[in-house]
């Protein structure tokens, strides 16, 4: 124990956080408010405009619980379905961590559904609102249709709660120079929800 900051906990193994990309490297997928017609998916991106090769719009990481900076990149195809060797969806999604950008604002979620065991980089990010009045946003999975609120992760039925994680956005050295107009790239960083107590 520290003497110098005796009544703070020692961190837990596998709090730690890690970086997951710049913000621009995600794309906003609650930007396209006039397209009603198009159903949006979580990692369904646009394309990258230097190649016009479709980009997911979410990042999907391995994060080992004990120790979070040995973290790995899931390889995602562009329509955000893990690409990977075992055919069984769901096979591997019990240490995943799905990061995304909606309206703005950046979320972290397990990209396990806690109901069905399915891969929430396939699920809808939506608005909750209330006669209009936008009260927080949620993630629906697409196997049963169930939804997840981002911020406190309670579902929208049953006792189901899916695991929220934190994110900060921090100034990044990895961005290139700005000029005065433009706002300086920041970098993602994710870590597992502390619990209280």
């Amino acid at each position: 124990m520290n003497i110098f900051n005796a009544f703070r906990a020692p961190s837990r193994s596998g709090a730690d956080w890690f970086p997951v990309g710049l913000a621009s490297s995600f794309p906003d997928l609650g930007s396209d408010d006039d397209n009603l017609l198009q159903p949006r998916r979580a990692c369904t991106g646009t394309t990258d405009d230097a190649n016009l090769e479709p980009v997911p719009g979410c990042k999907v990481f391995q994060v080992p619980p004990e120790n979070s900076s040995q973290s790995t990149e899931v390889p995602l195809s562009a329509d955000g379905i893990v690409e990977s060797a075992e055919s069984e969806i769901g096979a591997d999604l019990k240490d995943q961590v799905l990061v995304f950008q909606h309206r703005g604002k950046f979320h972290a979620v397990d990209h396990k559904c806690p109901h069905s065991s399915f891969p929430l980089s396939q699920g809808t990010p939506f608005d909750i609102e209330d006669f209009g009045i936008v009260l927080s946003a949620g993630l629906t999975c697409p196997k049963h249709g169930w939804s997840f609120d981002l911020f406190s992760g309670t579902a929208d039925r049953g006792s189901y709660k899916l695991k929220v994680w934190e994110v900060q956005l921090r100034d990044s050295d990895k961005a290139g120079p700005t000029d005065a107009t433009k706002k300086a790239d920041q970098e993602v960083w994710v870590r597992r929800k502390q619990r209280m107590g």
